[in-house]
C-alpha cells in the first residue's frame, strides 16, 4: 500500500487552470481519471486525512503511486479528454456504466434493396435502422408478430430469401398473409419499401394518423358492401391497437426524451433510463455502480453520477450510433457536479430548469447530436411524475441488488480466501484464468483460456487458441497454450492480440505536472511508458488452473519457470476425483467436498471447458462438411462458389448442359465437360464410390 504524500505534488506545483488528472499505480497502469474546474482544489482534496476519504477514493489514493494532469482552456475539451482516456485507458476505479448483457432491439435494414425486420442485438450498424432497446427480445418478437399482419414486409434471412427466389415459391409466412413476398415479385421493391416505411412511421410514434387512416378506409368498405375487406381492415386496426397498447403513454405530448433515474448508498448507485420516443416508453435500461468520487453532500454526489453517466452512456453510444444515439431532451434528477455545487440554494426561475450553467455538458452533447440538446431537471406535470417513478425503479433495483449480492459476495469472498489459503498464496486470487484443451482422437485440437475476476466470469478476456504443435499430447498443448499465453505479453505486443492503436484526442491541449519520465526498465513491456495506457493481458493472474493432473500442471509450471515468471500460482484440477495439484508435489490437494473454494475452482473448469468444446465443435463441423462439388477435378473454392450462385443448388447443377455451366463467369469448354461427367446422369455420387475417402467420424468430446 502506498503512502499518498510520497507521490503529493509540491506545493504551489498544481494549476489552477481546468484540467483532466489521472492517477497510475507502480506498474504504470492508469487506475484512475477525472477532470475539475480548478485542477489545484480538486487534486489537493485527494491527498487530505485519508479517515475523511470516502473508503473507495482512499483505496484509490493507496494503490496509486503517480499522478498527472493535463491543463485545457476550457470545459468543453476537458469533458472531451476525460471521456477519452476513460475509454483508452479503462481505469479501474472509474465508475463503468456497462451492461452484463446487450439490450435486443427491433431493426430495420433500411439499407437493402428489400429491408428486412428483425430483432438484433449488440452494436448497431450503418444503413439499419433501430427501435428499443427492449428489456425482453420475446416482447418484442409479440408485437412484431401482430404488426406483420398490417405490415406485411420480409423478415427471413438472405438464404432463405434467395431460396425463394430461386425456386419461385414464397416461404410460410407468405402463404399465411404476414409477408407480402417480395422475394417472387408479388410486389415490388418499391411497393414494399413503401411498406417498411409505413412500418417505421408507426414504431416511430405516428400511429394515430394510420388508425384514423384505417377507420376511415373500413367505414367506406363497409358502405360500398365490401364485407371481407371491412373485416379485414378491423381485424388489423385492432391488431394496431393491441400494439400501441402494450407501450404506455407517459407524455401526452409526445415529446422524445431520455428520462434518467439515479437512487445511491454511500458504497452504491442505481441509474435507470427510461427511453420516451413520440410520448411512449420504447425501452428501459440500468446499471449498478460503485460510488467513487468524493463528494461532500448527497446533492454533489448525485449531480457527480449524473455528469459520469452523460459523459460514457452518450459518448460510447454516439461511437456506435451516430447522432442518433443522443435526444433532443434529458431530463436528470440532479444539475451536474460541480455545477450543482457552485448553483446550491439558488432556485431557478424556470419550473422546469433548464441547466444553463452546464454550458460544458450542453455544448458536448450538442455537439454529438448535432443540434441543441435541452439537458433538464423536471420540476412539474407529468415530466416530473415520469422522472420519480424512473428513480423508483432505480431505487427497487437497488434494493434487489442488495439482497443477491449479500449472499453472493459473501460466497465468494469466503472461496477467494479458501483457495488462497488451501494453496499456500500470500493473499486470495482476484484474478484467476483457466485452460482447457478439446479435441477428438488428436484431431482439430483447440485451448480455451477463461478468465475469472473477483470469482465473477470476465468473458471479454476469454481467448481460443488453434494447438499448432504436436496435437493430440494434451501436456504438450498445455505448455503451448502458456507460452502463448505469456510470452506475448512479455513481448510488448499485447497478450494474445495487438493492441489498437493509439488515437488523437479532440484538442491538442498543453501536457503538464511533476511526473519525470518514468525509466523503461521499471515499466513492464506490456504498458506504453509514454501514457500509461494498458495493453490487454499486460498483468498476470495470480492464480493459473489448468483442466488435469500433475502431468499438465507441471507441465504448466515448467513453462512459466523457463520464462522466468514467478509470481503466478499453478494448479490442476483433474475430473476424476475433483484432486487439485500443485506442481512437483507426489498427492493432491484435498478440497472438503463442501468447500466453496472446490465449487468456483468446478465453476472455472466447466466454463473452460463449455467455451474449448464450443470452439472444437465448429471447427469440427467446418472439417466435415462435404459436397459433391469436392470430387470434381479443376474445382477451387471460387469455381464452386460461383457454380452454387448461378444454379442454386447441386441438383439443378446435375440438370444442366456443357452450355449451361459455360454460361458461368469463369467456367470453359473443358471445365464445363468435366463439370457434366462429374455430375451429370450416371456419374457416381462421391459416397458411392467405395474407393473415396471417407469423412471423418463425428465424436462426441
Amino acid at each position: 500500500m502506498a503512502d499518498p504524500s510520497t507521490y503529493r505534488p509540491a506545493p504551489g506545483s498544481i494549476p489552477e487552470s481546468p484540467g483532466v488528472y489521472r492517477f497510475s499505480d507502480a506498474q504504470s497502469r492508469v487506475i484512475y481519471v477525472g477532470k475539475a474546474k480548478s485542477l489545484r482544489s480538486r487534486l489537493n482534496s485527494y491527498f487530505a486525512d485519508l479517515s475523511g476519504l470516502h473508503p473507495r477514493t482512499a483505496q484509490m489514493v493507496t494503490t496509486a503511486t503517480s499522478v498527472q494532469w493535463t491543463v485545457v482552456s476550457t470545459e468543453v475539451e476537458a469533458l472531451q479528454l476525460e471521456y477519452n482516456w476513460i475509454k483508452e485507458f479503462d481505469p479501474r476505479f472509474n465508475v463503468r456504466y456497462r451492461d452484463d448483457k446487450s439490450y435486443p432491439e427491433l431493426a430495420v435494414t433500411v439499407g437493402e434493396e428489400f429491408p428486412r425486420l428483425q430483432v438484433m442485438r449488440g452494436p448497431h450498424r450503418k444503413g439499419v435502422r433501430y427501435f428499443g432497446p427492449y428489456a425482453h427480445a420475446w416482447a418484442i418478437r409479440e408485437t412484431l408478430d401482430l404488426l406483420l399482419r398490417v405490415f406485411p414486409a420480409r423478415t427471413c434471412s438472405a438464404g432463405v430469401f434467395r431460396r425463394s427466389q430461386q425456386i419461385g415459391r414464397p416461404c410460410l409466412l407468405g402463404y399465411i398473409g404476414k409477408c407480402s413476398a417480395p422475394c417472387t415479385g408479388q410486389v415490388s421493391p418499391e411497393e414494399h419499401r413503401d411498406i417498411v416505411e409505413q412500418f417505421c412511421d408507426f414504431m416511430a410514434g405516428k400511429a394515430d394518423g394510420l388508425m384514423r387512416r384505417l377507420d376511415r378506409e373500413m367505414a367506406a368498405a363497409s358502405a360500398d358492401l365490401d364485407f371481407e375487406r371491412a373485416a379485414r381492415l378491423r381485424d388489423d386496426l385492432g391488431a394496431l391497437r393491441r400494439a400501441v397498447e402494450k407501450q404506455a403513454v407517459v407524455l401526452g405530448d409526445g415529446t422524445d426524451a431520455d428520462v434518467v433515474g439515479i437512487a445511491s448508498d454511500d458504497l452504491l448507485a442505481s441509474v435507470q433510463v427510461f427511453h420516451v420516443r413520440g410520448g411512449r416508453v420504447r425501452g428501459q435500461r440500468g446499471w449498478i455502480v460503485d460510488v467513487a468520487e468524493p463528494a461532500d453532500d448527497h446533492e454533489s454526489r448525485l449531480g457527480d453520477l449524473v455528469e459520469n453517466f452523460l459523459l460514457q452512456f452518450y459518448g460510447s453510444r454516439a461511437d456506435d450510433e451516430g447522432a442518433a444515439a443522443v435526444p433532443r431532451e434529458i431530463l436528470v434528477p440532479a444539475l451536474p457536479g460541480s455545477l450543482t455545487r457552485e448553483r446550491a440554494g439558488t432556485e431557478p426561475a424556470d419550473p422546469e430548469a433548464d441547466a444553463g450553467g452546464a454550458e460544458d455538458l450542453d455544448a458536448w452533447l450538442s455537439g454529438l447530436h448535432g443540434s441543441r440538446v435541452s439537458l433538464r431537471v423536471p420540476r412539474r406535470g407529468d415530466k416530473r411524475a415520469l422522472a420519480e417513478t424512473v428513480t423508483r425503479n432505480a431505487a427497487e433495483a437497488l434494493a434487489q441488488h442488495r439482497l443477491k449480492r449479500a449472499s453472493d459476495l459473501t460466497a465468494r469472498s469466503a472461496a477467494l480466501a479458501e483457495l488462497g489459503e488451501m494453496l499456500e498464496m500470500e493473499s486470495a486470487p482476484l484474478r484467476i484464468e483457466c485452460i482447457d484443451i478439446s479435441h477428438v482422437q488428436g484431431t482439430n485440437v483447440v485451448a480455451s483460456l477463461v478468465v475469472f475476476e473477483d470469482g465473477l466470469a470476465k468473458r471479454s478476456d476469454y481467448r481460443r487458441f488453434a494447438i499448432r504443435d504436436r496435437p493430440g499430447d494434451d501436456v504438450a498443448s498445455i505448455a503451448e497454450v502458456v507460452r502463448r499465453r505469456f510470452t506475448h505479453g512479455a513481448a510488448g505486443k499485447g497478450a494474445l492480440e495487438e493492441a489498437p492503436e493509439e488515437t488523437a484526442g479532440p484538442s491538442a491541449p498543453l501536457t503538464s505536472g511533476p511526473v519525470p519520465e518514468a525509466p523503461t526498465s521499471n515499466v513492464p513491456p506490456a504498458i506504453d511508458p509514454n501514457t500509461g495506457r494498458i495493453r490487454r493481458f499486460a498483468y498476470p493472474p495470480q492464480l493459473l488452473v489448468v483442466d488435469g493432473g500433475a502431468p499438465q500442471v507441471n507441465a504448466a509450471a515448467a513453462q512459466l519457470a523457463e520464462l522466468g515468471i514467478v509470481d503466478v500460482t499453478v494448479c490442476g484440477l483433474a475430473k476424476r476425483l475433483e484432486e487439485v495439484w500443485v506442481p512437483e508435489q507426489e498427492f493432491p490437494v484435498i478440497f472438503p467436498r463442501t468447500s466453496e473454494a472446490l465449487y468456483l475452482l468446478q465453476r472455472l473448469r466447466d466454463e473452460a471447458h463449455r467455451f474449448a468444446i464450443t470452439y472444437h465443435r465448429a471447427k469440427r463441423s467446418s472439417s466435415m462438411t462435404v459436397s459433391a462439388l469436392d470430387s470434381v477435378p479443376g474445382l477451387g473454392e471460387t469455381r464452386r462458389t460461383a457454380l452454387i450462385k448461378h444454379f442454386g443448388s447441386v441438383a439443378a447443377i446435375r440438370r444442366a448442359t456443357v452450355e449451361d455451366v459455360m454460361a458461368v463467369p469463369g467456367f470453359g469448354r473443358r471445365t464445363a465437360e468435366g463439370v457434366v461427367k462429374a455430375l451429370g446422369p450416371g456419374a457416381t455420387p462421391p459416397s458411392a464410390d467405395p474407393d473415396a475417402a471417407a469423412p471423418p467420424i463425428a465424436a462426441k468430446a
